[in-house]
């Protein structure tokens, strides 16, 4: 168990109070509602907590207001900088802007053109450089000595924790009886103001963190290793180099446990909140789910607060995610048949496959594949049907008209 009764750690509970006091009416007291379909695919008791109902659509408004509102008249003139995957450019931005504080933005070339143009639309400078996290935030430190700006740092900063931290006062007011929080870990800013209040208010409680398996920095860090950190994941939002010093010392002190999850648990995340509570998720808001669906039996049966801590995700990965769901449930399925090459076939199997109630979606029609007969004809047909089951009674009736299809 974590030690909270001796901590010197910089930011506590009444921090996170005042934290909450400066941001009341400024931001969305967003909804926690408790899912009966998600607690029944996971086995434990679901609550979630919809920060992508921000107006920036993410809990990094928290920590950016909270800091925007610490700065000196000086500082506020002079201008600020930060660097980020989108969700915290997106927070300064705003609230720079409500505030009249000049903005300037560096992202990482990667960033979802989603993030970038709702940054700019804020009225910030911004800038794109490098091709993760850290290189931009390199940038944008080199810029922040040049130009004599004050750096806002998406993590590592107390009153960005402070700020995030009152995402636990709202969970635990709404439901006192969460026994666990399950936070995903990018640089460590809101699980460690998470952890910090909700350790204090319930020392009991579990705080888990989560991390994409490609970035695994924080967990990492407490377990004394040096990361190995790359690639492409769906959860931009988390893919960071290398954790917070400071948030480390928080993760260290107060943070149960924390659990990695792979591409496969994002994108079924992504896609379940999508179909059952009607919402958007990034793959870094989708994480906290994602760990419930890789490791089941860690909460089954736990009173369990989930973090959807954002929803910027670019339209054309979501449609990518959603039918990729679409094929890994066989949905979507590719079939190959191989027939003679005369009038009327690919009429025929169209309605062997209509009759079975199934959609064809694409066609391709090959006659020079050396592994069909000369006289005859290649088909490959992706069809979209209700489920498994759906698709196995349409490869049987193309079979009985003898018509066999081949998996793709």
């Amino acid at each position: 168990m974590p030690d909270t009764q001796h901590s010197d750690l910089p930011v506590t509970l009444s921090d996170v109070e005042a934290a909450a006091s400066v941001l009341e009416g400024q931001i969305v007291h967003t909804p926690m509602t408790m899912s009966r379909t998600l607690s029944a695919i996971t086995g434990a008791e679901v609550w979630v907590k919809f920060e992508n109902h921000q107006f920036t659509a993410a809990f990094k408004e928290r920590g950016a207001l909270n800091k925007l509102s610490k700065l000196t008249d000086e500082q506020k003139k002079r201008g600020v900088i930060a660097a980020s995957a989108g969700n915290h450019s997106q927070g300064v931005a705003y609230h720079a802007r409500r505030l009249g504080i000049p903005a300037t933005i560096v992202m990482a070339e990667t960033t979802p053109f989603s993030k970038v143009e709702h940054t700019r639309n804020h009225g910030a400078r911004v800038l794109l450089e490098g091709l993760i996290f850290d290189e931009a935030k390199q940038f944008a430190l080199d810029l922040c000595e040049r130009e004599n700006l004050t750096f806002i740092h998406p993590f590592d900063d107390e009153d960005i924790i402070a700020g995030q931290g009152t995402v636990a006062l709202e969970m635990l007011e709404t439901n006192p009886d969460l026994d666990t929080l399950v936070v995903p870990i990018g640089g460590g800013g809101l699980i460690s103001g998470i952890a910090v209040a909700a350790k204090a208010l319930k020392p009991d409680i579990k705080i888990i963190g989560v991390e994409s398996a490609m970035y695994p920095c924080m967990h990492a860090a407490l377990n004394g290793k040096s990361p190995k950190t790359g690639g492409a994941t769906i959860a931009e939002g988390i893919a960071v180099k290398e954790a917070g010093l400071l948030t480390r010392k928080f993760c260290q002190k107060l943070v149960d446990d924390i659990v990695l999850v792979e591409e496969e648990h994002l994108e079924r995340a992504i896609t379940l909140y999508a179909e059952v509570e009607k919402t958007i998720a990034e793959g870094a808001g989708a994480a906290g789910l994602a760990a419930l669906l890789a490791h089941p039996s860690r909460f089954y049966g736990r009173k369990v607060g989930l973090v959807l801590c954002g929803g910027n995700i670019d339209t054309r990965l979501l449609s990518s995610v959603l039918t990729r769901a679409l094929v890994r449930e066989n949905r979507l399925a590719s079939i190959r048949i191989i027939g003679d090459d005369r009038p009327g076939l690919l009429a025929l199997v169209s309605k062997i496959i209509g009759d079975a109630g199934a959609n064809i979606m694409e066609v391709a029609h090959n006659r020079i594949a050396l592994d069909v007969p000369a006289k005859g004809a290649e088909f490959d047909i992706l069809i979209e049907t209700r489920d498994s089951q759906h698709t196995q009674e349409v490869i049987d009736a193309l079979a009985q008209a003898g018509y066999p299809p081949r998996s793709l």
